[in-house]
């Protein structure tokens, strides 16, 4: 392990490390990374917020991310995700903004998304852009709702998410897609990974 991983290293039980990241725009770069250095001897690696947990097979691995900065800068997966923007926040988060809501909608459309890492639900994405753009840095509602309906993207708290399920949540909600994020039938079941890059299409 290099000085400059160890700084920024701690083990986590028997046969884990976390490693803690500048910003998530470089968690998935140093997935990438990792797996393609270290595969056959990772049981797990699991992107999280500015952190990445890898997990061995048999014990710790001893992590080198020299290079981290160049993987960072290679191109990956576009997905572009149809979304009707009927959302029942968009009138609120227009007028927190001081915008239009049209505005609202170029502005979410005219970004390109990262998936920073999965969480809360199967399936579910945390999207980040850079530079952040306000819309994200809305906060959470005040209270939530008991029942978001699947495919509702929303934005909230410095991310974009897409509710894969119906469920309760508490974001901002800006529209809804048709595709579906998560089948148990697929494979990989979860139609985003950590690393994928997004960007919204307006219909």
């Amino acid at each position: 392990m290099t000085d400059h991983a160890q700084n920024r290293t701690r083990p986590v039980g028997d046969r884990a490390l976390l490693i803690e990241l500048a910003d998530n725009r470089l968690v998935h770069a140093a997935a990438a990374l990792v797996r393609a250095r270290y595969g056959e001897a990772l049981a797990e690696v699991v992107p999280g917020h500015q952190t990445l947990l890898v997990v061995g097979r048999d014990g710790p691995v001893r992590i080198d991310l020299d290079g981290l900065e160049a993987a960072d800068e290679m191109p990956h997966e576009l997905v572009q995700i149809d979304v009707r923007y009927d959302g029942a926040d968009l009138e609120a988060v227009a007028s927190a903004l001081g915008v239009s809501v049209e505005a609202v909608v170029a502005l979410h459309a005219g970004a390109q998304y990262t998936v920073a890492f999965m969480g809360f639900a199967p399936g579910f994405p945390y999207l980040i852009c850079e530079p952040s753009s306000p819309l994200l840095e809305l906060p959470r509602r005040a209270t939530p709702r008991t029942r978001v309906p699947a495919g509702s993207v929303a934005v909230a708290a410095g991310y974009c998410g897409i509710y894969p399920q119906a469920s309760p949540g508490g974001w901002n909600l800006l529209g809804h897609t048709e595709l579906r994020l998560f089948d148990p039938q697929r494979d990989p079941p979860a139609l985003l990974e950590p690393g994928m890059s997004v960007r919204f299409e307006p219909i």
